[in-house]
């Protein structure tokens, strides 16, 4: 899941006020630099306690006019135009304020807020950036509406939207974003567009108080009544209106032909991002919508998880092994019964791969239930632990001069017993460079195709002469 680019955020604190499109109302929208793997977070700050509610799809509760999230009460209307704009710019880590529940409409893309946080400036992290990797066809179709979202391999962020609603006035449209750089100036200004027969409905209902036509691409799929572009005049501020022979109000001027399928692209980016990690495949949207859209950032939040939780290393044991036990004895300290690792298969300088072949004369077996022997749990910590120690060791040109000692360990999971028999591979990622010879790192342990355990650890290595 990990890649050897480095997480980013913004270099300062970054403001932008407008008018929100369903409150009609001034809102402020405050960018604020958030730590390594924060990912994206909005801020209610009007709210007593400020609460926060993270970008992730399993809050998403209405899809109608915008991807609406909710937790624990707190709502965030239509996030998905700022969303979109943290992806396109290879964003991680951002901490959103807001003093109400959504963000400013703009002009209805996500071009104000790519500037702004350009302009706040972009810096690099220590941790690596997580993407998930895509190696099997997903898909989610929704019968209802024909909507279906597909995935497939391919080398970088990929995706296309095809958009079709049937009518003469918008036929069908394709848009592509090829690689994220091209977010910015192909895809970022395009706008947010309704059809008329939509807007008459809202109005009628005063469900669009903000939506001057300044911020939506008007599309008339129908005859207007002298008494319905009255209404539209009145509701838009406008002394006159008309339709243009391209078949939109005349409120605005196209940035492309296929303006629509650009913007349906913008909202499929924004959307997938509440699947909480990076993504390199590529994803192909037809009649794209915020339902399809967020059902199937679902399901890829769920399989994302999954294969953390299950991503088992396949390597060939029989191979000789980059180090046996008694290359492992020059750099660790450690001696039997106390040395848990007997061979090391992978080491570079962000990972390191180890086994251990657990067998029933492991003295721990003597005292650890002799009736139905079961590896301890803190013996795999520290079978891991030494596992890392071979990568912190390798940074130094004497590591027989050195001991390792914990300095912490977090997120400790003990998932299934660990059996005489059973071949342990212990796979440890830096999570952070080393430095001063503290290495922190993400552990897992596995056996039989299975994890077994994991942990975050931790440890310093200290000159022992």
């Amino acid at each position: 899941m990990n890649t050897t680019e480095k997480q980013r955020t913004i270099a300062k604190e970054v403001s932008l006020t407008g008018v929100g499109l369903h409150t009609g109302e001034n809102v402020t929208i405050k960018f604020v630099p958030a730590p390594e793997d924060h990912g994206y977070k909005f801020k209610r700050v009007d709210l007593e306690g400020e609460p926060v509610i993270e970008a992730d799809a399993n809050y998403v509760v209405n899809t109608q006019r915008g991807t609406n999230l909710e937790k624990n009460g707190v709502k965030i209307h239509t996030s998905e135009h700022v969303l979109a704009a943290l992806v396109g710019l290879e964003i991680d880590n951002v901490l959103i304020e807001l003093d109400s529940p959504e963000p400013p409409i703009m002009d209805g893309s996500a071009k104000f807020f790519v500037e702004a946080l350009e302009g706040a400036g972009i810096v690099e992290q220590k941790s690596f950036r997580e993407e998930y990797v895509v190696k099997d066809v997903l898909n989610y179709k929704d019968e209802a509406t024909g909507s279906e979202i597909t995935i497939i391999p391919a080398d970088e962020y990929q995706v296309t939207t095809m958009v079709d609603f049937g009518t003469k006035v918008l036929g069908t449209q394709n848009a592509t974003l090829e690689k994220l750089s091209d977010f910015k100036d192909e895809i970022s200004a395009a706008r947010t567009f309704s059809f008329l027969h939509e807007l008459e409905m809202l109005l009628e209902n005063g469900l669009i108080k903000g939506g001057d036509l300044n911020n939506a691409i008007v599309y008339v799929d129908k005859e207007i009544s002298e008494a319905t572009m009255k209404k539209l005049e009145k509701a838009f501020n406008k002394e006159k209106l008309s339709v243009k022979p391209n078949g939109i109000l005349d409120n605005l001027t196209l940035h492309q032909p296929n303006e629509a399928a650009r913007h349906k692209l913008l909202d499929v980016v924004g959307d997938l991002a509440l699947a909480g990690t990076r993504i390199r495949g590529k994803v192909i949207a037809n009649k794209p919508g915020h339902f399809v859209n967020t059902q199937f950032a679902k399901k890829l939040s769920k399989i994302i998880k999954l294969e953390k939780r299950n991503n088992v290393p396949k390597y060939d044991l029989s191979q000789t092994p980059l180090m046996d036990v008694t290359q492992i004895m020059k750099m660790l300290p450690h001696r039997p019964p106390f040395l848990l690792v007997d061979k090391i298969l992978e080491l570079s300088d962000t990972h390191v791969v180890g086994v251990k072949n657990v067998t029933m004369n492991e003295p721990f077996f003597v005292g650890h239930f002799p009736g139905a022997p079961v590896m301890p749990g803190v013996l795999q910590v520290e079978a891991m632990a030494q596992t890392g120690g071979i990568l912190v060791l390798s940074t130094v040109p004497d590591p027989e001069n050195y001991l390792t000692f914990f300095m912490k360990m977090d997120n400790v999971k003990f998932k299934r017993q660990v059996l005489p028999g059973d071949t342990l591979i212990f796979k440890c990622d830096l999570i952070s460079p080393i430095r001063r010879g503290i290495c922190h790192m993400q552990a897992y342990a596995y056996a039989n195709d299975k994890l077994v355990s994991e942990a975050e650890l931790m440890a310093q290595i200290v000159k022992s002469k």
